[in-house]
């Protein structure tokens, strides 16, 4: 019986070279006219080829094509290669407003997952000698100044250590694992695991941080609204929705150092989660001051001590 002819193999797919294209004759007021569409790359591939050989041999020409071009890149506005910051707000949006989730983050661990997802693209790409770059940590202690120098895995290892307290006090497993800090303050907990290391940090310590920041949200989108579970943080406690708040400004101010080492700019977070860090601080202000009287620190002097206004 008849048969069905087969469908012919193409030129790309029978492994044979590929007809070279026969050049275009072209007049030259032809390619004149074509130069205003060569500029803007619209040209087909055999007319851009006549008119970039044309512009060889003719003068005129060649001095209108450069104008041309000039021209192109002023009507052109420059672009970023960095992508919107706002981009990935905006995909979760819309994705969430096809689909809401079936438990959804709390508000107040919203500020930490946000931030914990922008360092983690901060870091994507980075090479090994990002990663070593030095950064120099600097807070106030004893009211002084202090500072330690490490490198930007060393300023991850801080953040998985002190994000271990909240893991902890959700029943996650402890990052430091057998080894033994002598409290269970921050920086104790980080000390302890900077001097376990057999080796300085090194990307490495990205994947681990970057597990347990997903696991500290997945476990905390059950905990409801309420966030009142405490948050040991070795000598005094926060509920777990405060602690959040602190991991979360903590997360953003260590990964404007990291982007300062490696010469990168960093947006400050959303003002909505700017706004519950600040609020944190103010809550958190009458506590510092009536345990700095305790302690001896407030200013001497029987009675008030007024200043000039500003």
């Amino acid at each position: 019986g008849a048969r069905i002819p087969l469908p012919r193999a193409s030129v790309e797919d029978g492994g044979r070279a590929l007809p070279e294209a026969a050049p275009v004759a072209l007049e030259h007021q032809v390619l004149t006219s074509l130069l205003g569409a060569w500029a803007l790359a619209a040209c087909s591939a055999p007319e851009a080829a006549a008119v970039e050989e044309h512009l060889g041999e003719c003068d005129s020409c060649a001095d209108e094509a450069l104008r041309l071009r000039e021209a192109v890149t002023l009507l052109q506005r420059p672009e970023s290669l960095d992508l919107d910051p706002a981009l990935r707000t905006r995909v979760l949006e819309g994705c969430l407003e096809r689909r809401p989730p079936r438990i959804p983050v709390p508000e107040w661990a919203a500020s930490y997952d946000a931030e914990t997802a922008r360092l983690d693209a901060l870091l994507q790409d980075f090479g090994d000698a990002e990663w070593h770059a030095p950064v120099r940590l600097r807070w106030f202690e004893d009211d002084g100044a202090a500072s330690r120098r490490t490198t930007v895995a060393g300023v991850i290892a801080h953040l998985l250590t002190v994000d271990g307290t909240v893991a902890v006090g959700l029943g996650l497993d402890d990052p430091l694992g057998d080894i033994t800090a002598p409290s269970g303050g921050p920086a104790a907990r980080t000390e302890a695991y900077w001097r376990a290391s057999h080796y300085p940090p090194t990307r490495a310590v990205r994947a681990p941080w970057r597990e347990q920041s997903h696991s500290i949200v997945r476990t905390v989108a059950f905990t409801g609204d309420a966030g009142g579970m405490p948050v040991s943080y070795g000598d005094f406690e926060l509920p777990l929705r405060d602690a959040m708040l602190d991991r979360a400004f903590e997360c953003w101010v260590h990964a404007e150092d990291i982007a300062e080492a490696v010469d990168y700019p960093y947006a400050p977070p959303s003002a909505r989660h700017l706004n519950g860090m600040i609020d944190l601080a103010a809550r958190m202000l009458p506590g510092v001051l009536a345990a700095r009287r305790r302690a001896g620190l407030a200013t001497p002097g029987g009675g008030p001590h007024l200043v000039a206004a500003g």
